[in-house]
């Protein structure tokens, strides 16, 4: 096998150190040395696909032949074998079960609670006030908004409080556990260690209590939660355990929560720094709405501020994701045996000069259907692609474009001079505190 193995490998730590050190420079470097680049995680050879094709082919084509891989086995024991983590039949059977939660008659639904909860946060501000950390309220609102479209009782708001508070733990700190020695995973002296066993365990207890409250009443309250509960296996009629629904809640959760608010508040950063961009979507907004509240019907209407999205989520996507062939598989002209470990990250297919020039430059003109049309297959995949895309990419882009809408009814936010927005990269890409400035329009 000739593939290149990538520079920066240490004895016993492989490129472990390299990845945390210099996180997307190593990752987007790697495209410089092949198609296919050989990484060592600690003693462990994976194979990093720098190709969309081969990412395409791997996500769609050849899916059968790929599960989910070995940073996926890591995190499962402190986030769940739900719909992200799950593998084969029992995946599918979770995805048939939690599906119709986010079919469009379900969503039209959702989005009175988005718009709803967006114009609580935008209401809660006032004119003039400096918002420390825009992150802070837009985490606020998306992870309220999955929140209350899962519980709908008193006891579900200690559960989107908990929410609120732990997951973000349990992500950030929760990457440093999976990429660091097994052995380290376990001591309570390190700081991330303790801060991610204590945030796992409240929300574990806190969703569990709801669970059973829940099986208390045993009315369906018209909540996420309920359809988790009634749900039966259309093959066995069987119900989900109170783990298997944990699980799911959680997941959700997770998919909810920080990527909708991380895309929120890097959106509104964009927009500041691109006036031009965000008054293309207020004369959209006049020409849809005409000074209404938006709709779920609008939503589709919106197709400027759908490009705006596309270009955030291109900009600011997951790091990396892993995979693993299930079979014996041919890619990239390389035959490559079942249970060999592949990494794909789409924060290096989005930054791709070859798919996208300039890319640095935010363009959300790059999303306009003649240039979309263009692209490489496997080249734009913020919620993944095939049969393990993200079930509530619709939910997504549904929850961000009402939310923007209804705060640019209200504000202008500008940011506050002298205080940089820097990136920091974990599982995902994070501002520094987004100070911004309320202003009345």
């Amino acid at each position: 096998m000739s593939i290149p193995v990538a520079p920066g490998r240490w004895v016993l730590f492989g490129h472990t150190p390299s990845m945390l050190r210099r996180r997307v420079d190593f990752t987007s470097s790697l495209r410089a040395y092949g198609d296919i680049v050989r990484v060592h995680l600690g003693p462990m050879r994976t194979f990093f696909l720098t190709n969309p094709e081969l990412v395409h082919q791997t996500l769609v084509t050849k899916a059968a032949s790929f599960e989910k891989g070995a940073f996926f086995d890591m995190f499962r024991p402190y986030v769940g074998n739900g719909i992200i983590m799950s593998n084969g039949d029992f995946h599918r059977r979770q995805r048939r079960l939690v599906q119709p939660a986010f079919h469009r008659a379900k969503l039209a639904g959702y989005a009175e609670t988005m718009r709803r909860v967006s114009a609580d946060v935008a209401g809660s501000w006032k004119p003039g006030q400096e918002l420390e950390d825009l992150y802070s309220h837009m985490y606020h609102l998306s992870v309220t908004t999955v929140g209350e479209t899962l519980f709908s009782t008193e006891l579900g708001k200690r559960a989107i409080a908990e929410a609120r508070r732990s997951i973000p733990v349990v992500l950030r700190d929760g990457v440093v556990r999976v990429l660091s020695p097994s052995i380290l995973n376990r001591v309570p002296i390190i700081p991330a260690n303790r801060r991610f066993d204590q945030a796992s365990g409240r929300i574990h207890r806190v969703v569990l209590d709801v669970i059973r409250a829940w099986r208390a009443d045993g009315r369906d309250r018209g909540d996420l939660l309920s359809m988790l509960l009634l749900a039966r296996d259309e093959d066995t009629g069987e119900a989900m355990s109170d783990q298997q629904v944990f699980d799911e809640v959680l997941n959700l959760f997770i998919a909810g929560s920080e990527t909708s608010g991380l895309a929120l508040t890097w959106l509104f950063h964009q927009f500041a720094e691109n006036p031009d961009v965000e008054r293309r979507v207020r004369d959209e907004m006049d020409q849809v709405l005409a000074g209404r509240p938006i709709t779920f019907d609008d939503v589709p209407k919106m197709q400027y501020t759908r490009q705006v999205i596309n270009e955030v989520l291109r900009m600011y996507p997951i790091w990396f994701v892993m995979r693993r062939a299930r079979t014996d598989v041919e890619i990239g002209g390389e035959h490559m045996r079942a249970g060999t470990e592949f990494i794909i990250s789409p924060h290096a297919m989005h930054y791709d000069p070859r798919s996208y020039p300039e890319p640095d430059r935010f363009d959300p003109d790059r999303w306009t259907p003649e240039r979309t049309a263009a692209l490489p297959k496997g080249s734009f995949i913020p919620f993944g692609a095939g049969s393990r895309q993200c079930v509530g990419n619709s939910y997504a882009y549904t929850e961000m474009t009402i939310a923007v809408a209804t705060i640019l009814a209200r504000w202008r936010l500008v940011a506050v001079p002298g205080k940089p927005v820097l990136t920091k990269v974990n599982a995902v890409l994070y501002p520094s505190p987004v100070a911004m400035t309320a202003v009345p329009v």
